[in-house]
């Protein structure tokens, strides 16, 4: 069976037919603070996705960067008075546990921003001899007027370009710009920030430049799928491809695949709103594996909301799915099979779940099914102490 995503760009589900070898980048985290159910939704969809694509025999490169290089990790170091480094340490290694704890696959890598500044300076180099950019008050801008077809990965018309653009960072009164939807490439940089030289002054770059230079680095220059959550369709992603196949002159990424945005007491989780589920926090209360079931239960592009009794009743899902794993031979009758055409069908993890369920109920093996979305179980499972101590606690059981 093709397997079958929806594509941003493209506005529908279409196959996803990539060549043997898949070449995947996905936007990773900014290390300033512990990983949201946010974060980790976005991070196992593609964990899934990897997982399939090996069931089906393809070879995959994953990449995911780590945007050291950024404003918000800046503003945090400062506030706590440590260097920015030294956080983007701490919040990586936390990020990476917790990545772990959720039995994500290992990806190829996890570049670093900081890690490109020669890449970055050569891909703007590229952009400026291209004629795709300018220089300005001591900044570089990409040029959105000289590329035809900005826009068309989020299918927004200007107006609303400028007001996300407005919102998410796009300084779009900078007198230095000819047009508000520039963006830079290359900026000055504050008296407490990182600096480095170039041909057009000393400064630091831009966001959306580091994972243009990070993903031809990695990947080449074209890949066959790129994504993120949605918030990053614009304008990191639109800038993202603008620039990119501006410095190249080939296609960027042959598929976008975003996941939906994540709510808690009616608002979009964030930290200016205090409403964020740190991971880290859930893992000292419930088995892992039953907060990864919490999330994938939900399908990966349609928004949902953190509700009080989403985690007892994904650990009682867990347990039924333990019980039922009890002298299970891997060969798990159709279930499986059943379980990669839910997948194949734009990642319906829901469905994937109901079936396994399903499946427990009736006493046929679902181990291998289980794997294949990430959630492993073997003969005599157990469960951790703190997971059977709050289980006890809102149900009742023994």
């Amino acid at each position: 069976m093709t397997m079958r995503l929806f594509d941003t760009a493209r506005r529908a589900v279409v196959a996803f037919e990539p060549d043997p070898h898949v070449l995947m980048y996905t936007c990773g985290i900014t290390p300033y603070d512990a990983t949201h159910v946010g974060h980790a939704a976005t991070f196992i969809a593609f964990d899934v996705l990897q997982r399939r694509l090996l069931d089906l025999g393809y070879t995959v490169t994953l990449v995911r960067n780590v945007t050291d290089v950024d404003d918000p990790l800046f503003a945090k170091a400062r506030a706590l008075g440590v260097h920015y480094l030294d956080l983007a340490a701490t919040e990586e290694a936390r990020f990476e546990r917790d990545m772990e704890a959720l039995n994500a696959l290992p990806v190829s890598s996890s570049p670093r921003a900081s890690s490109a500044i020669p890449d970055i300076r050569g891909f703007i180099g590229m952009v400026l001899d291209r004629g795709f950019a300018y220089q300005s008050g001591g900044a570089v801008y990409f040029d959105v007027g000289a590329f035809d077809g900005f826009g068309a990965i989020s299918g927004l018309d200007e107006a609303a370009m400028l007001e996300l653009a407005r919102k998410r960072g796009g300084n779009v009164d900078d007198p230095g710009k000819r047009n508000p939807l520039d963006f830079v490439l290359w900026q000055p940089s504050a008296e407490d920030e990182p600096s480095w030289d170039t041909l057009w002054g000393p400064g630091r770059p831009g966001w959306h430049i580091e994972c243009s230079a990070l993903a031809l680095r990695e990947l080449g220059t074209t890949i066959d799928l790129h994504g993120g959550g949605a918030d990053l369709i614009f304008p990191h992603h639109e800038c993202e491809r603008a620039q990119s196949e501006a410095a190249t002159g080939e296609p960027f990424a042959r598929h976008w695949m975003h996941t939906a945005l994540i709510a808690k007491d009616g608002e979009k989780m964030s930290k200016s709103l205090g409403n964020l589920v740190f991971v880290d926090d859930l893992r000292t209360t419930w088995d892992a594996r039953a907060i990864r079931l919490a999330i994938i239960e939900h399908h990966y592009r349609r928004e949902w909301e953190w509700e009080d009794d989403l985690m007892p009743r994904a650990d009682a899902r867990l347990r039924r799915w333990a019980e039922a794993a009890v002298d299970d031979a891997l060969d798990d009758g159709g279930v499986l099979d059943d379980v990669r055409s839910a997948l194949d069908d734009d990642l319906d993890t829901p469905t994937a779940v109901a079936l396994i369920d399903d499946a427990a109920q009736r006493g046929k093996p679902i181990v291998a099914a289980a794997a294949l979305v990430g959630v492993p179980l073997a003969a005599g499972d157990g469960f951790t102490r703190s997971s059977q101590r709050v289980l006890t606690a809102d149900t009742g059981d023994a």
